[in-house]
């Protein structure tokens, strides 16, 4: 007998966004979807790190704060920041106030320069953690995925030697996630099977 449509319950998103709109739509069109552009790339990774010891969902609602303290996030300008700009970011209250959160970001666009003067782009340098292809896991259970990975291991040591810091490798583990280097979507929520298809 064919089931009702009425009476099927739509597919679960991973129950870490729970219901708040901006983290909803964050977890439905941003999360797990492959990211290549390297300035992209470079303020994901960024504001992961503002993330430590806070929830990502503080950071988020903070999102466009950073980007207007920060000249969105172009290297080539933060390097230029100098002690009266830092006294202004650490006096900003739409970012975190903190001056090793707020000196990291300055550190981190210095290597990304320096990766890109060695002819390296970041896009590139990143990917190659990966094979330059997503990992596809299969979770059915959050309790089941990791907070750190073999792959995550390996990049932190390579962007600390590159010059960045705010990179363990649980902060990377969380930016790889984000940005579509493993899909780690539960095999029941609907953005895994989206995810999985944008990646090939």
């Amino acid at each position: 007998m064919a089931v009702s449509q009425e009476n099927q319950t739509p597919p679960e998103r991973c129950s870490w966004c729970g219901t708040d709109p901006l983290y909803v739509h964050y977890h439905d069109t941003v999360w797990g979807r492959p990211e290549y552009d390297d300035l992209a790339l470079f303020e994901k990774l960024c504001l992961d790190g503002q993330q430590a010891g806070l929830s990502w969902i503080t950071i988020l609602r903070k999102q466009e704060s950073y980007r207007a303290a920060y000249d969105d996030f172009d290297p080539e300008k933060i390097i230029q920041y100098d002690d009266a700009k830092v006294a202004e970011l650490l006096a900003n209250p739409g970012i975190v106030r903190n001056r090793l959160k707020v000196q990291s970001i300055i550190k981190n666009a210095k290597g990304f320069l320096k990766l890109q003067q060695e002819g390296t782009g970041f896009s590139e340098f990143l990917w190659s953690f990966v094979g330059n292809k997503p990992i596809q896991n299969q979770w059915s259970s959050f309790a089941e995925v990791p907070v750190t990975t073999p792959e995550s291991e390996a990049m932190s040591k390579a962007l600390k030697r590159a010059g960045f810091n705010f990179v363990g490798p649980t902060i990377v583990y969380a930016f790889m996630q984000a940005t579509g280097m493993v899909n780690d979507h539960m095999v029941h929520c609907p953005q895994h099977t989206q995810c999985r298809l944008v990646a090939q």
